[in-house]
């Protein structure tokens, strides 16, 4: 009898098993997220990803999105996470060309906006997109002379002269889209004219965002009333303002080609020993409740069609009609020649 006993015991032991991997479910484990420095979420938002499966997230930040793709692709044997976020469609064909991420067909797809998707293999999905445009201080234009800008050509106006300030497309991601649309506005044959015509009217170049929008915006105590950030700035410009404005302080010039659209992808990292949990941190990122998280957190836009966006974000971010874009193997072919034709014409 106690043998009958114990046989129906371990019977039913291994019938629980089998049920429970039947049903999917993986042990918890610590997902190591791979980022830019820009990734900001609330408090709470990974946390609930971790109450729904099991699996907690460390973040793994690596500099601007051009570094941390350069840092992914030297250890692909050797991967620094399980998923990366913040590839953008500047730098998409490097990280699909050294083979670096995972296909994945993730059912939240279905809710992605069709004209964001540029990996037809989905080994790149899309997480958010936000369009580079150039900003400028409302009230430093309100109190000169001088009207506003109202697109690329303004800026090598003499009026201009002293003004503006990029970042270097070698070095900043948000500077390599301005580029780009300045190729995509004038071509490839032009391009080059137009900025040397900027850089003979004293444009400023900074190694980055940060360096460009806090140290040499008027807005931040520099000297340059034009800086090239998001058109999605101004909302931030209101809610974090101290003191506190009723109204936008920043605008973005939003006619056609004076912006490009910058699409940022997140994606599972050949090699990982954690693929199907990778695949839940994916779905949640492209699902509704991190989605919402995204535009008052990094100020961009959510992939997701269904998420709802924050009221102060819609009230206040301006959203072009015609930004430029180009194909990414279009990118893929030029792009290294281009920012060396740059160098060499600016920082000359």
């Amino acid at each position: 009898m106690k043998k009958i006993f114990i046989t129906l015991v371990l019977g039913l032991g291994a019938l629980i098993a089998l049920t429970a991997c039947g049903s999917g479910e993986i042990e918890p484990v610590t997902l190591k997220l791979v980022s830019h420095d820009s990734f900001f979420v609330s408090e709470g938002t990974l946390e609930a990803f971790t109450e729904q499966t099991g699996h907690t997230v460390e973040l793994v930040p690596l500099g601007d999105a051009g570094e941390m793709l350069n840092q992914n692709i030297l250890s692909k044997n050797n991967p620094l996470g399980d998923v990366v976020f913040g590839i953008d469609n500047t730098f998409l064909s490097r990280a699909l060309e050294n083979d670096i991420l995972l296909a994945y067909d993730s059912p939240a797809l279905a809710d992605i906006d069709d004209s964001l998707k540029l990996d037809s293999e989905n080994r790149a999905l899309p997480v958010d997109y936000g369009d580079v445009c150039l900003n400028y201080d409302l009230e430093w234009f309100a109190a000169s002379d001088l009207a506003a800008p109202t697109g690329l050509a303004d800026l090598v106006d003499p009026a201009y002269a002293g003004l503006t300030v990029v970042e270097n497309p070698a070095t900043s991601s948000p500077g390599l889209a301005f580029l780009m649309a300045t190729v995509d506005a004038y071509g490839e044959d032009g391009y080059l004219d137009y900025w040397a015509q900027l850089a003979d009217n004293d444009v400023r170049v900074e190694n980055g965002w940060s360096e460009a929008y806090y140290e040499a915006f008027t807005r931040y105590g520099g000297d340059r009333p034009i800086v090239v950030s998001y058109a999605s700035s101004p909302p931030a410009e209101v809610l974090f303002a101290d003191p506190p404005v009723d109204d936008a302080v920043t605008a973005s010039v939003i006619s056609p080609q004076s912006c490009f659209r910058q699409i940022e992808f997140i994606g599972i990292l050949a090699g990982t020993e954690h693929e199907e949990a990778a695949q839940q941190l994916i779905d949640f990122m492209l699902g509704t409740t991190f989605q919402e998280d995204i535009p008052l957190n990094m100020f961009v836009f959510p992939s997701n069609t269904t998420a709802e966006l924050p009221e102060s974000f819609v009230a206040y971010a301006q959203v072009p009609d015609s930004p430029a874009t180009l194909d990414p193997a279009t990118i893929a072919a030029n792009r290294e020649a281009w920012i060396d034709a740059w160098t060499s014409t600016v920082l000359r």
